[in-house]
């Protein structure tokens, strides 16, 4: 298995390259609704959103978990595995979605219960999820198919289907809402769309896949051993990410503490940690499929080989984005909040922001290293690990630091991972080697 500089470009480039696209969507979105003459649009498309990336984010680990799984067959050169896995992931996101149709109801009375938004924001915000919620199976199951493709390096096309929903979706937008007046429904129906038009589009380029024996062999893709280890694999990936968010959640909470001028620049800052996952994850992505693949192929050398070079490219990024957010991040806070005490304040903390690429590294490139394997239950364990550091260092430095000790608290549980991560890892090396699963 040859690993090389070339190919993990190939792999990384278009999905940095599809991950800058989301943030546009997002300001399409926001300025559509911004043309009409209420507040009201504006706050029920944020809130709706908000709710919806919620629902489908708990699905999350269907794109991941399915890498590792198909990466593993492609590397042991199980091609009827492969084209099996493509059938079973789409069965469980259809699963997933119709589940989330059928408790929809229940799902947006929990989110609204906790929702501070007024009564004729929630309402029109009722409007856009009733919309949003009838593509759930077709959204769902997209992530089992980018994970499907990122796992043979077929990022490109991850890149086409994202290129096309986004810009199916922006021109829908700017159609639906300022040409014809159809308002918050408008947005609504044009990403509904978009996401119908993505899932039509990803089965016509799998179709070869789709219509081979070998995805309509019925006993091999519902095996009973097989739907187990998918259900076990996404299980452990489900709940560290559920601590992950736990990490999150509390942060903005403590946060809100502080006031909110602290909360706003806190928030504002979070916008530079979106940025760096989106830069890194396309080389996470890359050590992902190349680990999985060489860890179905029980080629060690190729796995480390992965690692490292994959590492390589990470550290550089993170380099690049630290210096850009030191001598830039002040601009880029005044372009995100025109408010002057939360500017003041955010440029006050900017220097966590630029340490972040750097302490995150080490955890985001493992993340993948682990993720290809699917050594998923060692991913839930040290992030249960990093949660408990997390919260030590938030009773130890909040009370004496303040806001600097809730930064400094966030950085820390950022390194625990890295670090704890790479106290197993020879031991995943060495369950390459051996073949063990």
């Amino acid at each position: 298995m040859e690993i090389t500089h070339r190919r993990i470009l190939k792999i990384a480039f278009p999905i940095v390259l599809a991950n800058s696209t989301v943030p546009l969507l997002g300001a399409v979105d926001t300025f559509v609704v911004g043309q009409i003459a209420s507040p009201i649009p504006i706050g029920a498309v944020a809130i709706g959103s908000l709710v919806i990336s919620v629902f489908y984010w708990f699905f999350g680990f269907l794109r991941m978990g399915t890498t590792g799984l198909t990466s593993q067959a492609v590397g042991a050169g199980d091609h009827d595995e492969v084209a099996a896995l493509l059938t079973r992931v789409l069965f469980a996101g259809f699963l997933a979605g119709a589940g989330i149709l059928i408790f929809q109801w229940a799902l947006f009375y929990g989110a609204f219960v906790l929702s501070p938004a007024s009564v004729e924001v929630e309402e029109l915000a009722l409007e856009y999820l009733g919309i949003r919620i009838l593509t759930a199976p077709a959204a769902i199951a997209l992530f089992g198919l980018n994970g499907w493709l990122i796992a043979q390096e077929r990022t490109k096309d991850v890149l086409y289907l994202q290129l096309l929903m986004n810009g199916l979706n922006a021109g829908l937008d700017l159609l639906f809402v300022l040409s014809l007046g159809w308002g918050v429904q408008g947005v609504a129906i044009a990403t509904a769309l978009a996401e119908i038009t993505g899932l039509f589009y990803g089965l016509f380029i799998c179709r070869k896949t789709l219509l081979s024996a070998a995805a309509r062999a019925w006993g091999v893709v519902f095996d009973r051993v097989k739907l187990k280890r998918m259900f076990v694999v996404n299980g452990d990936i489900m709940l560290r990410t559920m601590m992950l968010e736990v990490i999150f959640v509390s942060f903005t909470f403590i946060a809100a503490r502080f006031g909110d001028v602290p909360l706003a620049a806190n928030q504002v800052l979070l916008q530079f940690l979106m940025i760096t996952s989106y830069a890194l994850d396309g080389f996470a992505f890359a050590v992902e499929a190349l680990v999985g693949q060489a860890f179905g192929a029980k080629d060690r050398p190729a796995l480390r080989k992965s690692a490292v070079m994959c590492a390589k490219w990470g550290i550089a990024s993170s380099a690049i984005l630290a210096v850009i957010f030191a001598f830039t991040g002040g601009d880029i806070i005044h372009l995100i909040t025109k408010s002057p005490e939360v500017q003041s304040e955010a440029i006050r903390f900017l220097p966590y922001v630029v340490a972040a690429p750097l302490f995150g590294l080490v955890a985001f490139m493992f993340d993948g290293i682990f993720l290809g394997a699917t050594q998923t239950a060692v991913m839930r364990n040290m992030m249960a690990v990093s949660v408990i550091i997390y919260a030590l260092s938030i009773s130890i430095f909040v009370p004496w630091l303040g806001n600097h000790g809730l930064w400094m608290s966030l950085l820390i549980s950022f390194l625990a991972r890295g670090v704890t991560l790479a106290l197993c890892y020879p031991r995943l090396e060495a369950r390459a080697e051996a073949g063990a699963i």
